[in-house]
């Protein structure tokens, strides 16, 4: 893994929210490398931050101080219009709930992100046809969302995300809106893309079962990023 090149990384990373005179730090001073084809578990309480932390490594919010490089570009200078260049070419998403569009169907959504990098119809379609086959969804193209198990909505969501082939995604709690059955398909299907696409793995996830079956989990406690050391 130390030979491969990093695709994520962040250094001096801070977050402080303020509200008239009330100042409440999140993080500082956190560091982190993700290489390709790397997976990377986040852990620690609610309200650590670690939704906070993705967004920023997702070029989703600013940080109040630090750096943030995707695929070797520092977001944070970046325009609003290339930061969402960047986001397409490089990174998928993929969250609890699953924010596909109502009224489109299985296929649309995954085009989606197709078309807005500028890809035809005709190109992106076979595309996302054949990711959706791969996640078990060949028969479901033509459904929308609210015609979808939620497990097939989330399994949607995953082939959305990975349809550009990024060289990273971040998942925020992507099976906590599952059942345990259905959230460890979808949690082996995300593993099985990793190996496949050697694309990177960034997740925030509460199941430290789950977790453990990444290359690295980190716990973010106390505003500090560390390794996460088990308890049992």
């Amino acid at each position: 893994m130390a030979n491969r090149e990093p695709v994520l990384s962040c250094h001096g990373l801070a977050k402080t929210y303020r509200e008239g005179d009330l100042v409440t730090p999140v993080f500082e001073n956190l560091q982190l490398t993700v290489r390709a084809g790397e997976t990377v578990a986040i852990v620690g309480a609610s309200g650590a931050g670690k939704s906070t932390l993705l967004h920023l490594l997702g070029g989703l919010d600013k940080p109040s101080a630090g750096e943030v490089f995707v695929a070797g570009q520092e977001i944070s200078r970046l325009s609003e219009n290339a930061r969402g260049t960047l986001r397409n070419q490089q990174l998928g998403f993929v969250y609890q709930f699953h924010h596909l569009l109502p009224e489109f169907t299985a296929l649309e959504n995954v085009m989606t992100p197709l078309l807005i990098r500028g890809e035809s119809v005709a190109a992106a379609m076979p595309k996302a046809k054949t990711l959706l086959e791969r996640v078990g969804l060949g028969h479901r193209l033509t459904h929308k969302p609210g015609e979808l198990s939620g497990g097939e909505r989330q399994r949607t969501a995953v082939a959305r995300a990975l349809v550009t082939r990024p060289s990273c995604v971040l998942g925020d709690e992507p099976t906590g809106n599952l059942d345990e059955k259905t959230a460890a398909g979808v949690f082996e299907l995300l593993l099985e893309l990793n190996r496949e696409q050697s694309t990177a793995l960034v997740l925030v996830t509460h199941d430290h079962r789950l977790a453990r079956k990444l290359d690295r989990t980190l716990e973010l406690t106390r505003g500090h990023l560390r390794p996460f050391q088990s308890q049992d």
